[in-house]
């Protein structure tokens, strides 16, 4: 894969330039484009937009075949083969039971498998995942793993943004805070300190159920050993769970779901009258220039695929791009300077919508993810077409946490 990146970021590079050069004859020509370069404009566009996501793809992939190795333990069945403490046997003992569990179901198991895959089912009737099956069970921490960067990968902010992670479902208190515009004193000799409250408020995280729905394999693709069922599996459920909960983060109205960013960040800018799909290169100044300076170093941009379209096209006021593509393998693009995260569940450009977020998102952004991690196996229900089910849940809740730490960009409504 690295001479396959070298290869995409060497086209990336040239594609831009070529537009570039397009770009720079007409300037320095005093002319309009012509039709033959218009055309070779798009088509360099049409390029560049496809290689991009190839090397999108690419990072994407990376990362999930680096949780993927060495996930899975193999074993000789030798007795005193890699023995350690109790609690290491017994999750290495739940693992081995959880996978005979996935490719057979509870007949497969010893009594010894199946006592202690009951210890650790859990009710989903109880989470009101309104089920007609008695529960799931809890995944084993490599299955988890894979699950939850697999959701990162797929996920945006789940990525960007700090991750509180708790063994239980039960209410979390948060605090709230925005204490930027206050600041320490000077103390003459014999004098007090002064009082100051902390801009501290609170919230609580909850942990709303998101489910892959079902993701179905015939009966002989899971009696194949070569197929790596304890890899895929979690990892399409990771990718379903990942994007709604993507959307959540981005768009959630915070009532019986997570606060999503274009809910709750502050507009820090406003597209002027007729900007209701554009963008110019002021706005993103002002954009940048509305999160303190104290969040600034560790900011960054977060918009869909289709503003970066609009964005890649803006010049700064001594006419160089805004969009700096990979300058080397190793190294991000930037927008203005800054790097940037795509997310496809963030609003397009569109009157009214809010489309770019900026700022430092691990300050500013907080999600409580639960780790017990269930799965359900659906037997019956697909027996006469020769197919078992899996379902996935997870529970996650999302919010603002510091208010001054994001900002966000609104197109004009008009």
């Amino acid at each position: 894969m690295p001479a396959q990146m070298d290869r995409l970021v060497e086209e990336q590079n040239k594609t831009w330039q070529r537009m570039q050069d397009i770009q720079n004859l007409a300037e320095r020509e005093g002319r309009d484009w012509t039709a033959e370069e218009r055309t070779n404009w798009d088509a360099a566009e049409a390029r560049l937009t496809e290689v991009s996501g190839d090397i999108e793809r690419l990072n994407k992939m990376d990362a999930l075949d680096k949780v993927d190795r060495g996930q899975v333990a193999v074993t000789t069945g030798e007795p005193n083969e890699g023995r350690g403490t109790d609690a290491e046997e017994k999750a290495k003992r739940y693992d081995e039971a959880f996978g005979r569990y996935l490719r057979g179901g509870m007949d497969r198991l010893t009594p010894e498998q199946r006592n202690m895959m009951m210890d650790n089912e859990v009710d989903l009737r109880a989470m009101g995942a309104g089920l007609d099956n008695a529960g799931g069970f809890t995944v084993p921490d490599e299955f988890r793993n894979i699950m939850t960067e697999t959701m990162k990968a797929f996920g945006g902010l789940l990525g960007l943004a700090e991750v509180i992670t708790t063994s239980t479902g039960a209410d979390l208190k948060w605090p709230t805070n925005d204490d930027t515009g206050n600041e320490g004193e000077i103390l003459g000799e014999n004098q007090p300190a002064g009082e100051q409250d902390l801009g501290v408020g609170g919230r609580t995280l909850k942990a709303y159920i998101y489910s892959s729905k079902q993701v179905k394999l015939s009966m002989s693709l899971l009696q194949d050993s070569a197929f790596s069922l304890e890899s895929w599996v979690p990892k399409k459920l990771g990718e379903r769970i990942g994007r709604r909960a993507a959307r959540s983060f981005t768009t959630g109205t915070g009532v019986d779901q997570p606060e999503g960013l274009t809910t709750g960040a502050v507009v820090g800018k406003q597209g002027a009258g007729g900007q209701t799909t554009s963008v110019i290169y002021d706005d993103l100044v002002d954009l940048e220039h509305s999160v303190d300076s104290a969040y600034r170093a560790m900011a960054r941009y977060l918009m869909h695929d289709q503003t970066l379209k609009v964005i890649r096209k803006l010049k700064d006021s001594q006419q160089r791009p805004l969009w700096v593509p990979i300058p080397a393998p190793g190294f991000p693009a930037t927008i203005n300077g800054f790097e940037y995260s795509l997310d496809n569940s963030m609003p397009t450009p569109a009157a009214g919508a809010k489309t770019i977020a900026f700022g430092d998102f691990k300050a500013g952004y907080v999600i409580r993810q639960v780790q017990a991690v269930q799965t359900l196996r659906l037997v019956e229900r697909y027996a006469e077409y020769l197919q078992v089910a899996f379902l996935g849940f997870s529970r996650l809740d999302g919010m603002i946490q510091d208010s001054s730490a994001i900002r966000m960009y609104q197109h004009a409504a008009s």
